[in-house]
């Protein structure tokens, strides 16, 4: 498990990493949603996309284990939120069930891996 005392930036942590990948591949995926969901469902998407990965970066560079652990947290739920959002792209046909599956498998590796590092901030 990652360790903040071996880690010099918050651009070291894979879980990191991964949020960033998630950013893309949203942005990605909603370029060729319908206009009219410019500034709904891709807007949201892309918003909870960033969250993760931003999230993860600010509590990195907070100074107590207890702030850093809250915007895990928060990381934890826009991860959720964006679950939400694929679901019901999917159910509207903007995107395949493999891009939906792909994206949901993606998603539940990030929050196993934010529940762990949150876990190992409580030790």
């Amino acid at each position: 498990m990652e360790e903040k005392s071996k880690i010099k930036s918050f651009r070291d942590l894979d879980v990191w990493k991964l949020g960033m990948e998630i950013v893309l591949d949203t942005y990605d995926i909603t370029k060729l949603f319908p206009k009219e969901e410019v500034y709904g469902l891709v807007s949201q998407m892309r918003r909870a996309a960033v969250s993760i990965a931003s999230n993860i970066a600010e509590g990195f560079n907070r100074y107590h284990n207890k702030e850093y652990k809250q915007f895990l947290f928060i990381a934890l739920g826009s991860c959720a939120e964006l679950e939400t959002q694929i679901e019901v792209s999917g159910s509207l046909g903007y995107i395949s069930p493999v891009q939906r599956d792909k994206m949901i498998e993606k998603l539940d590796h990030e929050g196993r891996m934010l529940k762990n590092l949150i876990k190992c901030l409580k030790a």
